[in-house]
């Protein structure tokens, strides 16, 4: 039986390179993949995903008010072998309920990437909902710069300190975000640190 799996990482863990490998390792069994993305997430172009190693590939975007599972049966059904989604943070809770009952009714795999938690460790709601009903939940291990597991996407400003305000959608890179275990976040808040980003001078 097909199932809906939740793959789940800080920031720089890799999760869109294993997506992307993922994708290149059943078409390479002659598989056919949906690829797609939320249309929130266009930092490498609309209809490109791109990793942090160079690994692409051009990709279906869905908006907010898109019905995937509409989508899947207009466009894709008898055409796809597994569903890849990444950045499903992004995507709302209507749309993986819409994932959660392709996986039933068609019997398709369904592998969602994405972050769990924002920048100020709240769950995003579209990785609430796959919390809730995904079947295999699996944690992408990233490290902070201290050693220890990476559990938060801290967000920094132009001055180099943790953002603990704001929308909770603001697209970035390492330009923007770095992984940190907890203590070394809340060090970072409470000692009003100046944290490097990784890649800068």
């Amino acid at each position: 039986m097909a199932k809906l799996y939740f793959k789940y990482g800080a920031m720089g863990s890799s999760k869109t390179a294993q997506a992307l490998i993922t994708k290149y390792n059943y078409e390479e069994n002659d598989l056919q993949v949906w690829l797609i993305k939320p249309s929130a997430d266009t930092r490498d172009g609309e209809q490109v995903l791109k990793s942090r190693i160079g690994l692409e590939a051009v990709v279906e975007v869905v908006p907010p008010a898109a019905d995937v599972c509409a989508i899947f049966e207009a466009t894709r059904k008898g055409k796809c072998d597994v569903i890849i989604v990444d950045e499903c943070q992004f995507l709302t809770e209507a749309q993986i309920d819409q994932l959660r009952s392709i996986v039933n009714v068609y019997n398709i795999p369904v592998m969602c990437f994405g972050l769990r938690t924002d920048f100020q460790t709240r769950l995003f709601p579209g990785s609430r909902r796959l919390m809730e009903v995904a079947d295999t939940i699996q944690e992408i291990k990233t490290i902070c710069d201290c050693g220890a597991k990476a559990t938060v996407n801290a967000r920094i400003d132009g001055t180099g300190h943790i953002v603990t305000e704001g929308a909770q959608v603001f697209l970035g890179g390492n330009d923007a975000y770095i992984a940190m275990c907890h203590r070394c976040y809340v060090n970072g808040i409470k000692e009003h640190k100046i944290i490097k980003l990784h890649g800068q001078n």
